[in-house]
């Protein structure tokens, strides 16, 4: 293994148990930019102040930096003064408090790690979290270290803009034009939010009166051809604002809030304390340019890195085994502020999808670990699902055990009582104990305990009581007996004839190995709604008859219960296909289909139908017929698509031409709705021939993105070859902004018709495409390694995606790291895919690799 400058190291593990409070307080920290792409110099004046024993010497953090001075009080130290090993500088002797000025030189035009301070097209940006400070200076780059800044950035004249974290207080430009800015953040925080942008941007401002009558100014900044397309974002920020006050009693507090787009980032946004910097991909929309989808996104990711102004920077992490602390709350705070401003059953529906396909899969698998993990070599590589999506459900699960009300209050006192300061995961849990009353000690198992617990549901009828078993295991990947969860338990009883609730809803708490519930005096045919909503994060095995199923999918007033009942119909349908080559269920289900179509209130939520008509991703069937074989599940899907687009074809049309929206193109929650159902019915129009002309005209006239690329989409795969590679050629030759290039190269590198390996590799050689952007790169390989089934499964596809994740480690490891997931399935699929993944992960392990692709390719060798 090497670190980022190619020598070899041993890997370092640290570990939760190892924690030890900083011995010193950071009172103040002045910095001081002196700007230039190739050298720039970084003078940092800092306040320190002895806390802990006196022995202990002087630890700062720095990586890759050219050390010009470095002084305490004034007294310059030479080289017998301080010991500089791997990322640490040490200074033994240090009085109790004292002032300490390091001058550092970087070279942000050649840091590809896009880490620390780098240029991203001409435009000096950051990204800190999590360790990238040291890459500016040296300095206790931990999260417990909290400081008041202030920055003063010296740039040439081609920098106009030049902002930091705080509020503006100083502005002068020189007479040689070189100009000479000043930042202050009133409030203490940890370096890994320090912010600074530094180019020649555009502005749009506009205002946002908080609920104490305080006038906050609001800014985007982003080049001036992207102006344009600002608007969403920041009525998306607004719409937050409001929400976070309205839900939570959470005020802004600086004077200015201001966001800036990025065009090379690693990550999707960053919640630096008032100056958010933000992926492109990430703020940037109009109809022309943007989907659906994507100005969903925006508004959910605007909106979540709002809400860490509290959630995660007036409250902070003690250490980062703590991020969920502020990741996974700020999730459920985002998700909640979605559901509020769109469809609450859908944005449910697709979160438990996303957590299911997704996260169900990383908690089985080699790289599982806690919420809150006990070790890591590498912090950047637990920016993960479960950290984020499963601490989101975790949070949800408090908040359903302690009520609305409750709830609240333990979020007041949670941030009342940890303002300014760096908590912990015990913290947040113990406000809700304290406001609840409740032990919430057995809770914490879901925070320290790795992988999905088990529900087995059984019901019987016993004369009129439904008498309900419930039962809990340990998650697989633990071999041995554990303690119980507790899971709060969402159900009701529907009558399976008329679709009526028989018992209303309610929560039962499961504390012990099993329990059993009665139901009595129930007339009709009772079938129960269990975990509704999903509401705790466990694989549930329920029995339930195939006329109970197809009650639940077509009656149940739970989104998520409807959609997981249609989603065992259709995963049933398709083991038999495989297995069998027919199924009995065929029938049943493509009846039912035909119903929800015709069904006046299924179409008053076509979003919702939307989900309840759509297949289950492949990870979900390969987890349930491991060990898999992805090629035969990828034929048998196409059956059933190709069988239902037969039998339902006049219905599919019907309901396209149903689903029109009229008048100017508007991404709100209802057209968003309509859109999708009707784009779902003319896939499956196509799936059944003889649509050509239905796409060209649609592609001709739409007024959307949305639409036309959906033309194209479907006609890539659906069409005729000539029409497809006519609307591709086209969409290309209208793809001006990247967003719309990177939705074309991703279904390039996708569609099952066309995209083999070398079109993938035809690809990455586009005029356009940059292995050194991010967004390129997930674009073409990371669409390629998770959604090309029929080319990237085999041994070629695999060799391939391990030499490219190779050569990413020399210039961006956090890139590298996170393109080795799809190698690390290899325990859920069938022999010669298994073996072969296996051999690209061994061609990985010889290498001499980051730290960061390190320990993801030690974890992913290793059976789960």
């Amino acid at each position: 293994m090497t670190d980022a400058r190619g020598q070899m190291t041993e890997p370092r593990m640290t570990r939760l148990t190892d924690f030890q409070p900083y011995p010193f307080r950071v009172n103040q920290v002045e910095l001081t930019f002196e700007l230039d792409p190739l050298s720039t110099r970084v003078t940092q004046v800092s306040q320190f102040e002895r806390i802990g024993d006196e022995a202990v010497p002087l630890v700062l953090n720095g990586l890759d930096l050219a050390l010009e001075s470095i002084s305490i009080d004034g007294m310059p130290l030479d080289q017998t003064h301080y010991r500089r090993v791997d990322e640490t500088l040490t200074i033994d002797e240090i009085p109790e408090s004292f002032t300490l000025v390091v001058v550092t030189r970087i070279a942000p035009a050649a840091n590809t790690a896009l880490e620390g301070l780098y240029v991203s097209n001409g435009m000096f940006c950051t990204q800190c979290e999590a360790e990238g400070f040291r890459r500016i200076t040296y300095y206790p780059d931990r999260p417990d270290v909290l400081a008041k800044f202030r920055t003063r950035i010296v740039a040439p004249a081609e920098y106009p803009t030049l902002l930091s974290n705080g509020n503006l207080i100083a502005e002068t430009t020189h007479p040689n034009a070189v100009r000479d800015v000043v930042w202050e953040d009133p409030f203490p925080k940890p370096c890994y939010l320090f912010a600074l942008v530094a180019g020649d941007l555009a502005c749009v401002a506009d205002e946002f009166v908080t609920m104490s009558g305080r006038a906050v100014d609001l800014r985007i900044y982003v080049e001036a051809k992207d102006l344009d397309r600002v608007d969403h974002a920041m009525q998306s920020l607004k719409r937050a604002m409001l929400w976070d006050e309205e839900v939570y009693g959470r005020e802004y507090d600086l004077d200015v809030f201001m966001i800036v787009a990025v065009s090379h980032f690693n990550m999707g946004a960053m919640e630096n304390k008032g100056l958010n910097i933000f992926n492109t991909s990430c703020v940037l929309a109009s109809p022309e340019s943007a989907t659906d989808q994507a100005f969903q996104r925006i508004e959910a990711i605007v909106a979540h890195e709002y809400f860490h102004n509290w959630s995660g920077n007036r409250v902070t992490c003690r250490d980062w085994f703590q991020l969920s602390l502020k990741e996974g709350f700020t999730v459920f705070r985002d998700s909640a502020f979605s559901a509020d401003v769109n469809s609450p059953a859908v944005k449910r529906i697709q979160d438990v999808s996303y957590l299911r396909t997704a996260q169900f899969n990383e908690d089985g698998g080699p790289t599982a670990h806690p919420v809150q993990p006990e070790s890591y070599l590498e912090i950047s590589n637990f920016y993960t699902l479960t950290i984020y999506e499963k601490g989101a459900e975790v949070v949800r699960m408090l908040a359903t055990l302690l009520g609305p009300e409750l709830f609240r209050k333990g979020t007041d006192l949670y941030f009342d009582r940890h303002d300014g300061s760096a908590a912990t995961i015990e913290d947040f849990v113990a406000a809700m104990a304290d406001v609840s009353g409740r032990d919430l000690t057995q809770f914490m198992q879901w925070y320290r305990i790795a992988g999905t617990p088990r529900l087995s549901v059984d019901t019987t009828m016993e004369g009129d009581t439904l008498v309900v078993q419930l039962r809990q295991a340990a998650p697989v990947i633990h071999s041995g007996e554990l303690p119980p969860f507790l899971i709060p338990i969402r159900m009701a009883v529907i009558d399976a004839i008329s679709g009526e609730e028989i018992v209303p809803e309610t929560v039962v708490e499961l504390a012990t190995a099993s329990q059993t519930l009665r139901f009595p005096g129930l007339t009709g045919q009772p079938v129960l709604s269990v975990l509704r909503g999903l509401s705790a994060p466990v694989k549930l095995d329920v029995s339930r008859s195939l006329d109970e199923r197809l009650a639940l999918a077509r009656f149940d007033q739970d989104g998520v219960s409807q959609w997981d009942a249609m989603q065992s119909l259709w995963i049933d349908t398709l083991v038999d296909l495989v297995r069998d080559g027919s199924s009995p269920l065929l029938l049943p289900v493509t009846e039912l289909v035909s119903g929800l179509l015709q069904d006046a209130t299924a179409l008053r939520d076509p979003a919702r139908l939307a989900e309840l008509l759509t297949l289950p991703a492949d990870t979900v069937l390969w987890d349930r017929m491991r060990p898999a074989d992805p090629q035969a599940i990828v034929s048998v899907r196409k059956q059933l698509r190709t069988h239902l687009a037969r039998e339902l074809a006049d219905q599919w049309s019907g309901v396209y031409h149903a689903m029109q929206v009229d008048g100017p193109y508007r991404p709100v929650a209802g057209e968003i709705g309509q859109r999708s159902l009707g784009l779902l019915a003319l896939g499956m129009m196509a799936r059944h021939g003889g649509c050509d002309a239905v796409l060209t005209a649609l592609f001709d006239h739409a007024t959307n993105l949305t639409e036309r690329f959906a033309a194209y989409r479907i006609a890539r795969v659906d069409a005729s070859a000539d029409v497809g590679v006519t609307l591709s050629e086209r969409f290309l030759a209208a793809a001006e902004t990247d967003e719309v290039l990177d939705l074309w190269l991703s279904t390039e590198a996708v569609n099952e018709s066309t995209a083999t390996l070398e079109r993938v590799q035809e690809l990455t050689m586009h005029p356009r495409f940059s292995w050194t952007n991010p967004n390129r790169v997930r674009a073409v390989v990371g669409a390629f390694a998770h959604r090309n089934v029929k080319a990237f499964h085999c041994a070629e596809g695999y060799a391939w995606l391990a030499d490219v994740i190779g050569r990413l480690d020399q210039s961006n490891p956090q890139m590298a790291s996170r393109m080795v997931q799809p190698l690390g399935q290899w325990a859920l699929l069938a022999t010669p895919y298994a073996t072969a993944m296996q051999a690209a992960l061994e061609s990985l392990a010889v290498m001499k690799l980051s730290t960061d692709l390190y320990e993801i390719v030690e974890k992913s060798r290793k059976p789960s």
